[in-house]
């Protein structure tokens, strides 16, 4: 194999998409994919490649410094992934502490590891460090602008402040060390395989088994939505074309509410599975979440201009993919548990 690379978190939503184009885009890589398995990630997101011989899981906790010692004492890891993350706001306002042990320890552990073992080697100005990380850890903004990637952090809530703390730990890193990392923030993205504790797979299994769909507050928060396949393009790129120390947004340019989503699935869903009612009448409006950020959006005018990248996917057709895979993934299951 020419390089072998570490992903963290693979079994995950954005780790499982990426692995999977990456793996089919350069056979010459190997992937040691080595992820916790929490409640997030599912074996079954990797059965395309599991059988791939550039493949290899490892069960573990990017925490267990031992664990991350041995993976590169064994293996000659030429550059890392880094998408492990407790990443479920609602979940790290009722326990901030496994966030900050996933995100900000896990994180540090790697780093220590990575930058031990290619010091050794006298590489640690060139083997990569690509941290993935989340426009979360910028606050929020008002009616108009966007997050540049000088913007100042101003996290909202535990999760973000646990991105926020692994993404300064990482810069200090290439600071101190001279060490080679790269740092990219996302807008939310979307697409197969995403948990569906996340608003828009909600929506959608909310909506198959006929129960009322949660929209936080008065619907009206509005986020950029990012396909999941565009975002891999990107971090691609990123990883093998941006300078050490930079620090990328990535955007979709698709900023919508709530509120405007949820109807766009149900529209989705009213064709796609018709019943006597439409999917919008199972949508509730609830009490707001703590510290709900009203609005995100980025500039991704650097990646664009840099690195020539820009989104395929627009978000109609992105929708409709969406819907139209976690509806085929319900049916084979109904007709499993007949």
């Amino acid at each position: 194999m020419n390089k072998t690379l570490l992903i963290t978190g693979g079994n995950g939503f954005i780790g499982s998409n990426f692995i999977y184009y990456f793996l089919n885009k350069y056979p010459d890589y190997q992937l040691i994919n080595v992820d916790k398995l929490t409640y997030a990630g599912s074996t079954a997101n990797l059965r395309e490649v599991e059988n791939f011989e550039n493949y290899h899981f490892i069960q573990g906790d990017i925490a267990d410094e031992v664990l991350i010692k041995s993976v590169f004492s064994i293996y000659d890891i030429y550059g890392v992934i880094h998408f492990a993350a407790e990443s479920h706001v609602d979940r790290s306002i009722e326990d901030a502490a496994s966030f900050i042990e996933s995100n900000v320890l896990g994180t540090t552990v790697l780093l220590q590891a990575a930058r031990e073992s290619w010091e050794l080697k006298g590489e640690l100005a060139t083997r990569r460090f690509h941290h993935i990380s989340t426009d979360e850890v910028y606050g929020s903004l008002g009616a108009a602008g966007k997050f540049h990637e000088d913007t100042p952090y101003d996290p909202r809530n535990p999760y973000s402040a646990s991105k926020a703390s692994a993404n300064m730990l990482v810069k200090s890193f290439g600071n101190t060390y001279g060490m080679n990392v790269v740092i990219s923030s996302s807008s939310n993205n979307y697409g197969p395989k995403q948990h569906e504790e996340k608003l828009i797979p909600t929506i959608i299994s909310k909506s198959l088994k006929g129960e009322s769909i949660p929209v936080y507050g008065d619907g009206k928060n509005i986020r950029d939505w990012l396909y999941v396949q565009d975002h891999c393009r990107a971090l691609d790129l990123i990883f093998h074309n941006a300078k050490p120390l930079e620090t990328y947004n990535i955007g979709g340019g698709n900023e919508i509410t709530n509120i405007e989503l949820a109807m766009k699935i149900c529209d989705i869903l009213d064709h796609l599975k018709p019943e006597n009612h439409s999917c919008k009448e199972l949508i509730a409006f609830t009490e707001d979440r703590p510290g709900h950020d009203r609005r995100y959006a980025v500039d991704d005018t650097k990646l664009r201009e840099t690195l020539g990248w820009e989104p395929a996917m627009d978000l109609d057709t992105g929708l409709k993919n969406t819907v139209e895979w976690y509806v085929e993934q319900w049916e084979q299951i109904t007709q499993q548990s007949l």
